[in-house]
């Protein structure tokens, strides 16, 4: 099984138990949100919005503005629509192939962008949707990210009767470096670039739906559904009691001249 990233499109999630155990993810966006300096009539890109959590949070920021939301997942865009109603435009959209077809004053991604493989092909088309002076402020997995899950993932899926599901599946993650985040989105015509690595330590309540959704959904589509809750228990085994999980957050700041 290879390390290296690969574009596998947007997948399907389940966003009901997701919306339930994304707590962390929720805590770091609301961090990243802090950060931001809105008067409260922006229109917004929430680039991968997920199940609307965050984009609620954003809403509440914009008692003037408008939020576009957009997720490469069904269920995740139908939840949102659920939860949000008209108060935002939650659209069903690969962020690999965005086309608004309209300019937006901030672009916000949150625990993202690490499932997009080609990152040139995700900025270009992000600063396009931006306004002159437009920014864009991020935040997803970066260089080292959950490292020890990967190397468990990586020796249960090579076991005898996980192995022949895997034989061609290529790496699933793109936890890129600060340097070259910066570098990238320089490149994509960004300026006023700053990039950042992070630590946070992720002990989840429900560690094996948290694993099953959160990190492992990939794997198991790969797999027979009655191999799927094993090889999600054999991986929290690897990991040990209690599950905790080191992620490397990658902070994304940048504006289009």
């Amino acid at each position: 099984m290879s390390t290296k990233p690969a574009h596998t499109g947007p997948r399907d999630w389940d966003a009901e138990v997701y919306d339930r155990i994304s707590d962390p993810q929720l805590r770091w966006a609301q961090e990243v949100l802090e950060r931001l300096e809105l008067r409260g009539d922006e229109t917004v890109l929430d680039a991968g919005c997920g199940s609307g959590r965050v984009t609620a949070l954003l809403l509440k920021r914009l008692p003037r503005g408008r939020v576009i939301a957009v997720d490469g997942s069904a269920s995740m865009v139908a939840k949102a629509r659920d939860s949000l109603g008209e108060r935002a435009d939650v659209r069903e959209l690969d962020l690999a192939q965005l086309d608004l077809h309209e300019e937006v004053d901030l672009v916000f991604s949150n625990a993202v962008f690490h499932w997009i493989a080609d990152h040139d092909n995700l900025f270009r088309p992000l600063h396009t949707a931006l306004r002159p002076g437009g920014r864009l402020v991020a935040q997803c997995g970066g260089a080292g990210n959950v490292a020890r899950l990967g190397e468990a993932i990586a020796a249960v899926a090579a076991q005898r009767r996980y192995a022949e599901h895997f034989e061609a599946m290529e790496g699933i993650w793109n936890f890129a470096p600060a340097e070259d985040t910066a570098e990238r989105l320089a490149r994509c015509g960004f300026a006023d670039v700053r990039c950042w690595l992070e630590r946070k330590a992720v002990r989840p309540t429900e560690p094996l739906d948290f694993l099953a959704v959160v990190t492992l959904g990939p794997f198991l589509q790969l797999l027979p559904s009655g191999s799927r809750d094993p090889f999600v228990a054999d991986v929290a085994a690897a990991m040990g009691e209690p599950l905790v999980l080191a992620y490397v957050r990658l902070n994304i700041e940048a504006a289009r001249p």
